[in-house]
């Protein structure tokens, strides 16, 4: 399922809900409605900015590597493309900019609505 933020202070971002939800964790809200208020963009950039850090520095995990082998299999054909895993900074960097911009406009971040 898609999730779309809203902000008057930036473009609509889309995320599929299963990634949205780690950013939505930690940042203590629900995943199928719910608010990023101006005066909570603040700290929520600062929250993402620091899981987007601490993301860097960890490799791909077994796990990960588990999941993408249990999805496309062992035996990779010829015909499919390498798989490529997006890391979680390249997944919240649009929500990211859309809170960046919410702080700096004073604009709250809607989805679910």
């Amino acid at each position: 399922m898609l999730i779309t933020f809203k902000s008057k202070a930036y473009p609509n971002v889309l995320m599929y809900q299963e990634h949205a939800k780690r950013i939505l964790d930690l940042l203590h809200k629900d995943s199928d409605r719910g608010v990023i208020t101006a005066a909570e963009a603040t700290q929520a950039v600062k929250l993402l900015e620091n899981e987007i850090e601490e993301s860097r520095k960890h490799q791909a995990t077994d796990e990960l590597e588990e999941d993408v082998k249990a999805h496309h299999g062992d035996n990779a054909d010829a015909e499919h493309e390498q798989v490529q895993t997006v890391s979680f900074s390249t997944r919240a960097y649009p929500l990211l900019e859309m809170l960046r911009a919410a702080r700096d406009q004073s604009s709250d971040v809607l989805w679910g609505v």
